[in-house]
């Protein structure tokens, strides 16, 4: 079970990185706001693989621990837990020739989201009870 966990951890983490690196080309193309240098690819990739492998840890300790709850207490946790995230984008300092600095939560804040969407999305491929 552990290592469909984490298996399923990091091909979610490596989607979302993905996902994340669209997003942010998406974003920058269609507002002109450039935060490559805040928010460089590898940043993006390496912090949507943590977070996902974080969870696949989780996920094995929590279904380990409560068995048939295990699977919702983490599911409830990884939405708390990935929305308590998004006040990191707001303390971020930014550096002061950035150009249009007020975009910066607008881009980063739905990326926040992208290792869980991906997750409770690939799941049923990896895990079947």
């Amino acid at each position: 079970m552990f290592k469909k966990a984490l298996l399923l951890g990091i091909v979610s983490g490596l989607l979302a990185g993905i996902a994340g690196i669209i997003y942010a080309r998406v974003y920058h193309s269609s507002l002109g706001a450039d935060f490559s240098k805040v928010a460089p690819t590898i940043r993006i990739i390496t912090s949507s693989l943590f977070g996902a492998v974080l969870a696949a840890i989780g996920f094995y300790l929590l279904d380990r621990v409560l068995k048939e709850k295990g699977e919702i207490v983490f599911n409830l946790l990884f939405a708390i837990i990935s929305f308590a995230t998004l006040l990191a984008p707001f303390a971020v300092k930014l550096p002061l020739d950035l150009e249009a600095p007020e975009l910066f939560p607008g881009m980063v804040i739905p990326m926040h989201f992208f290792p869980a969407l991906a997750w409770f999305t690939l799941k049923p491929l990896f895990i079947k009870k």
